[in-house]
């Protein structure tokens, strides 16, 4: 059990502190003991700034963990890979492929990080390891691979497709969260919960057996989403007795408002330059 968990939101879409950059992305430095942890990259144009304003040493990174394929997640492991020659890095075998995104007038944009592949990876990591499935990442510290969807109300929360013709749907089976098993509860980290803030919940319960969680931090992404999506968000996050909820990047203004509405005691600030401590 993980007696001390220090992590630190590298970028987000809002910044809370001198000298930071905001950015449309997300990123979590977690510190345990002499082991560190990159979950996501953002879009890599403010991972390398905020880490050295934040005394980060990105170099000293042990292994990343990728929630996505999405630039806004992996777009900064390139200069990860740079200056931390012997990282292991963790990804869904899905995040390598083709991803595009259709905007409001129809055109296609790519969503993928830009020369993010497999092959490169593989090369310049200390080792690739791709999660299919739940992959222990240190003691106590676990990605869950795909997360199964079981819930009518969640989709993968936009316009998502393989292809630039917008042809064949991008279920994004790549999506999944990092759970930490610490000594004062378990605490879920999210990338953008694209299966569903619901299911991952549910899923983290079923592969852990705990029906408590001290802990939910990142993107949740419930931009546009239904009222019933947001009052069974709010009923999970209510079951499994979440102290301690940081919504933050893609969760949306509205969404994020009602839940510190809902829950303003258990609500956190999740901006880039933002501190939490369990211990």
């Amino acid at each position: 059990m993980i007696e001390r968990l220090q992590i630190t939101t590298l970028v987000e879409n809002t910044a809370g502190g001198r000298g930071l950059l905001a950015e449309h992305g997300l990123a979590f430095w977690i510190e345990i003991g002499s082991q560190n942890i990159l979950f996501d990259t953002g879009q890599g144009m403010a991972l390398a700034h905020n880490a050295e304003v934040l005394g980060v040493d990105l170099g000293t990174t042990d292994a990343v963990v990728l929630s996505h394929g999405h630039y806004d997640h992996a777009g900064g492991v390139d200069s990860v890979l740079k200056c931390a020659s012997q990282v292991n890095l963790y990804a869904h075998p899905a995040a390598f492929e083709n991803k595009f995104v259709r905007g409001r007038e129809g055109t296609a944009y790519a969503a993928g990080a830009p020369g993010l592949s497999e092959e490169e990876v593989s090369a310049r990591a200390a080792k690739l390891e791709l999660t299919r499935g739940p992959t222990e990442i240190a003691e106590g510290v676990w990605v869950t691979g795909e997360i199964p969807r079981r819930t009518r109300f969640e989709d993968t929360g936009g316009p998502f497709y393989c292809d630039e013709a917008c042809t064949t749907a991008d279920r994004l089976p790549d999506d999944q969260a990092l759970y930490i098993e610490s000594k004062p509860g378990l605490v879920v980290l999210l990338g953008c919960a694209h299966s569903g803030l619901v299911n991952t919940l549910d899923y983290v319960n079923e592969l852990t057996g705990q029906d408590r969680i001290r802990a939910v931090l990142g993107g949740m992404h419930l931009v546009g989403a239904s009222d019933e999506r947001l009052a069974r968000s709010e009923e999970a996050l209510q079951r499994y007795h979440v102290q301690c909820i940081g919504p933050a990047h893609c969760t949306g203004r509205a969404a994020a408002t009602r839940l510190w509405k809902r829950f303003p005691d258990r609500c956190v600030e999740c901006t880039a330059g933002t501190r939490f401590v369990f211990e």
